[in-house]
């Protein structure tokens, strides 16, 4: 792990070389750790899974948020890391801090690897973005942030409980819950900062900068869809919700990831092996 008061913490995988590194970005209240599962299937690849401004050992550093900034930090960690255009991958929110960053700076990307994120999410009938509430549409990820937990064991009995994990928890998930513990017993809490969560989370729908990225995209990108979503319930996408966007990225290539949630598409094996597998492909 690194990081200064000035820079984010990044939690490094795989090899101690000079060789290009993957980018790995993590979803709106989650941290660098949710990628061990994938940085486990690819151990001869070095990836760098930064804590975003806001979350985890990154959560000192000050607002505002948004895709933009956190694109300017990863850019950042990028130029730091010898530059040079390598595979980035994004999960949820992540997902859409990596167009960011491509449209950025396209000469840090060579690829995109968007796992169940990365286009504009759908807007309830009748409502706008500025109406949502995103704490509401995120549930226990988002509750979390207002409570305390007397110790470690009961962090994790929260999560284990999450619908999500319900049939999935593992070691993996230990570990990344783990990571996002702030304070000290009996009053932990999540390290997420609430301001960064509800900054990022209503740029998720499609501002016009934001279409305009998109647009504008000229690497191979790739898109891994979870037929379940955030709470092992209605899908992020439905089916079919994601060729439409072809029109707006038409190298657009979208994959359909089996019997896996908005979380274990990442965490579960079954999951995490599709999206080492597109981490380690080749144009």
């Amino acid at each position: 792990m690194t990081g200064t008061p000035q820079t984010l913490a990044v939690t490094s995988f795989g090899p101690s070389s000079d060789a290009e590194a993957v980018l790995a970005i993590h979803g709106i209240t989650a941290n660098g750790r949710s990628w061990d599962t994938v940085a486990a299937l690819l151990p001869a690849r070095r990836i760098l899974a930064p804590d975003l401004r806001g979350r985890a050992r990154s959560n000192a550093l000050p607002g505002p948020y948004g895709l933009r900034r956190h694109a300017e930090d990863l850019a950042a960690v990028l130029d730091a890391d010898g530059g040079g255009a390598r595979a980035v991958l994004g999960h949820s929110m992540g997902a859409f801090v990596a167009v960011a960053l491509a449209a950025r700076r396209p000469d840090l990307v060579a690829r995109l690897v968007l796992v169940d994120g990365g286009f504009p999410l759908a807007l309830p009938e009748g409502a706008s973005a500025d109406d949502l509430d995103i704490a509401a549409l995120l549930g226990p990820a988002a509750q979390r942030l207002s409570m305390e937990f007397s110790d470690e064991d009961a962090y994790l009995d929260f999560w284990r409980i999450h619908p999500a994990f319900a049939r999935d928890w593992s070691s993996a998930v230990e570990t990344y819950a783990r990571h996002d513990l702030d304070g000290s017993a009996p009053h932990l809490r999540s390290s997420t900062v609430a301001a960064a969560m509800l900054q990022d989370g209503g740029e998720l729908y499609g501002p016009d900068w934001y279409l305009d990225a998109l647009r504008g995209l000229r690497m191979p990108v790739t898109v891994l869809r979870a037929p379940r979503g955030l709470l092992d319930a209605d899908p992020l996408y439905a089916p079919g919700a994601l060729d439409r966007f072809r029109a707006l990225v038409p190298q657009l290539r979208i994959v359909e990831v089996l019997d896996v949630n908005h979380y274990t598409i990442l965490f579960a094996e079954r999951g995490a092996v599709r999206v080492a597998a597109e981490a380690d492909a080749r144009p």
